[in-house]
């Protein structure tokens, strides 16, 4: 039997963080049993759905390492939505109301004050077609609930276990507005009856939707999808929940922000999770790891500074030949990059936290640079530039050379290491100069070490 999964984005906006993990856990899921991964395009909001945040949310998830088999949009099916309907309407199970929401509103604080629950009374199960005439001639219009049968509803979820709820206790839910637009639950249940979906892994905010869809999707097809997994919802470091709504932060940001999307994933792949959270080198490693049964119902906090410690992990990780592309795009010639590429690569890799940090120390390697020296270094800084041994040189140079400087000028420590690092990069810290130097050269460092620019 296939098995599969979805991930069901509205595009009302950016795709972020929060979103993005119920997405990769989806498709690692998927990928780890040999399952289809299914994209499903929430856009029945007519005006708030745009092209725009469609390709976006596409665009980012296919940067993310995403794949999916098919792609559905629900605005493409109502023709299947109406038919539902249609049948749950004539089998008695959705049924017309006509409260407005004062009046609603007026009934839930009633039952509140008298400590029950705001559960909805079924009023409109018991309209005569004369009150429902009488109501339509005021001009109201009718809304439609599901009739929820008042038996126990439970399932074994994936994360939070046993799940036990009861139909009585639940408020029959619309499943249409009075203007004829539908809200999620139909179409959802419509589609993953449609699409034979087997798991459905989403957050925590939808455990009593799925309670309600559960009795929706028996009544439509006579079972219902057994797996179910519902994921603590993510926060920021605060613990502050996020939302596309309120600016939280987006896939495109971090992309823009220059995060790997490599790092992305091995962060958001273990949140919430035993595993202990640390830089992957592939999707494949994240699949071959994954276990549904290893997250937790603890909410897990989305920390900027753990992406960047990870970010900075992944970089390391990262052969020259997998980085070559990119390396090119941010302005390092081919030729120079045939020439050089993998040893300058190798020699400043471990000093990144961000891939555009790279095009710096490849101009500290390659261009003119502005060296700093101060008064008091000028003339052992000369006496250096004497000792430079002739090229070719290799890792093994910089050890030989300041070795011989120190014995012939008694510097040792911060005060040997320091005013050359400044001379030939015109920075106080960076990449080893053991591995710099052969890059530098000889001319420029010679250049460099007398304060010329080189």
């Amino acid at each position: 039997m296939n098995q599969v999964f979805r991930f069901a984005p509205s595009p009302t906006g950016l795709l972020h963080v929060g979103n993005a993990r119920v997405a990769l856990i989806n498709w690692l899921f998927s990928e780890s049993v040999g399952g289809s991964f299914v994209l499903r395009i929430d856009d029945t909001d007519s005006e708030r759905s745009t092209p725009e945040f469609e390709s976006a949310i596409q665009r980012d998830l296919e940067w993310l390492g995403l794949e999916w088999s098919t792609v559905i949009h629900q605005s493409a099916r109502f023709d299947l939505y109406e038919r539902a309907a249609e049948y749950l309407k004539e089998s008695g199970r959705l049924y017309a109301c006509y409260e407005t929401p004062e009046e609603l509103e007026m009934k839930r604080r009633l039952l509140l004050s008298r400590g029950h629950p705001p559960t909805y009374d079924q009023e409109g199960l018991g309209l005569t077609e004369s009150q429902k005439a009488e109501f339509e001639s005021e001009g109201r219009k009718p809304y439609w609930r599901f009739k929820l049968v008042p038996e126990n509803i439970e399932w074994d979820d994936l994360v939070r276990g046993q799940c036990h709820y009861n139909g009585a206790h639940i408020s029959d839910p619309v499943l249409i507005r009075a203007d004829g637009s539908y809200l999620y639950q139909l179409p959802s249940v419509v589609d993953d009856i449609d699409l034979g979906v087997t798991h459905i892994v989403r957050g925590e905010d939808h455990v009593t939707n799925t309670a309600a869809q559960l009795q929706i999707m028996h009544a439509l097809s006579g079972s219902t999808v057994d797996r179910l997994a519902h994921l603590p919802l993510l926060t920021d470091a605060s613990g502050k929940g996020l939302s596309k709504r309120i600016g939280s932060v987006s896939l495109a940001d971090l992309q823009e922000d220059g995060f790997e999307a490599m790092a992305i994933a091995s962060l958001l792949a273990k949140l919430g999770s035993s595993e202990a959270i640390e830089a992957h080198g592939s999707m494949d490693e994240l699949v071959n790891d994954f276990e549904i049964s290893r997250y937790s119902r603890g909410s897990p906090k989305f920390d900027p500074s753990e992406l960047e410690f990870i970010n900075a992990k992944v970089l390391h990780l990262t052969s020259f030949w997998q980085i070559r592309e990119r390396l090119e795009k941010l302005g390092i010639v081919r030729q120079d990059l045939d020439l050089r590429g993998e040893e300058f690569w190798e020699a400043v890799k471990p000093n990144l936290k961000k891939l555009h940090e790279a095009p710096s120390w490849w101009a500290v390697c390659s261009e003119a640079i502005r060296p700093v020296i101060e008064d008091e270094d000028t003339t052992f800084l000369a006496e250096a530039a004497k000792l430079l041994p002739d090229e070719p040189w290799d890792s093994h140079t910089w050890v030989h050379w300041t070795g011989a400087l120190k014995e012939y000028t008694g510097r040792k420590g911060k005060t040997l290491y320091l005013p050359l690092r400044r001379a030939l990069t015109g920075l106080s810290d960076g990449p080893e100069l053991k591995y710099l130097l052969p890059l530098i050269g000889r001319e420029r460092a010679e250049r460099r070490l007398a304060g010329l620019a080189a």
